[in-house]
């Protein structure tokens, strides 16, 4: 069964860091563009982190650009996101995605993803 699982969700004060994990199981990431996704409520869901399957080359919103960092570790089968300077509008269900054969640009801009994850909750708050 093919599967992304997020994990490392939580309650976080502001100012604060988290890490969130996303493995996969049923297919092997390496050869897909991995994303990082979030839809807070009442706003439409946005990409906040893309990168390749080849070249690791990313691409971020100017909204969490320098604060957020995605990464991946092929060996484990599992694509990391590292929120710093966490604030409270960074509250949200975040989701991770994969995608065959779209750009880092393209996924997180338009969204592609051919499998999607459950998502897990990140909620910054005093």
């Amino acid at each position: 069964q093919l599967q992304l699982v997020e994990s490392g969700g939580g309650l976080v004060q502001p100012g604060g860091s988290l890490t969130l994990s996303c493995a996969a199981s049923g297919f092997t990431l390496s050869t897909y563009t991995m994303g990082w996704f979030r839809q807070a409520p009442g706003k439409e869901r946005e990409g906040v982190a893309c990168i390749s399957s080849n070249n690791g080359s990313t691409w971020s919103p100017d909204s969490v650009k320098g604060r957020f960092t995605i990464s991946r570790d092929n060996a484990k089968n599992t694509v990391y996101l590292q929120m710093n300077s966490l604030k409270p509008e960074d509250t949200a269900v975040y989701y991770c995605a994969a995608d065959h054969s779209a750009t880092v640009q393209a996924m997180c801009i338009l969204q592609w993803g051919d499998y999607w994850g459950q998502g897990t909750l990140v909620t910054v708050s005093e």
